[in-house]
């Protein structure tokens, strides 16, 4: 089995332990919004470890839409680079955990649409593309 790396930035660390730790049942917002959030499991590109990253929980159907956001940042979050390469995650939404398997969404009116939707749930998403030259990357998680 995988070794676990935790999250490096504290408040994300804290984030995962809270939302881990209580199976479900406590930490399903993310702290600085009140925003429902999920935690996706993942693996490292580089390092080959298990990673988990909570994001925004933007539910559509069975799916969930996962946006590269960062803030608006220049760059793209590492979680963007270790999906591209290992798209087999698993996602806990509360109680429940789920494989799912991601794509990133390159059909520009299937992104736009995901867009919208993650938009809709999370507002500012509109704003950190407008801080950036780069176009975030928008997956969709579903069932495998």
């Amino acid at each position: 089995m995988a070794e676990y790396i935790p999250p490096s930035l504290d408040w994300v660390r804290k984030q995962v332990e809270l939302y881990e730790g209580s199976g479900g049942r406590e930490g399903n917002t993310l702290l600085d919004t009140g925003m429902p959030c999920i935690i996706v499991t993942h693996t490292g590109n580089k390092t080959g470890a298990i990673r988990k990253i909570p994001l925004m929980r933007v539910a559509v159907d069975n799916a969930y839409v996962l946006i590269g956001s960062m803030g608006g940042q220049p760059k793209n979050p590492v979680w963007v680079y270790n999906l591209r390469a290992n798209p087999d995650v698993e996602i806990r939404d509360q109680t429940e955990v789920t494989k799912m398997r991601v794509r990133e969404v390159s059909d520009d009116e299937e992104r736009q649409r995901l867009w919208d939707i993650g938009a809709q749930a999370y507002p500012p998403y509109n704003d950190y593309q407008t801080k950036t030259s780069r176009k975030i990357p928008v997956f969709i998680a579903e069932p495998t």
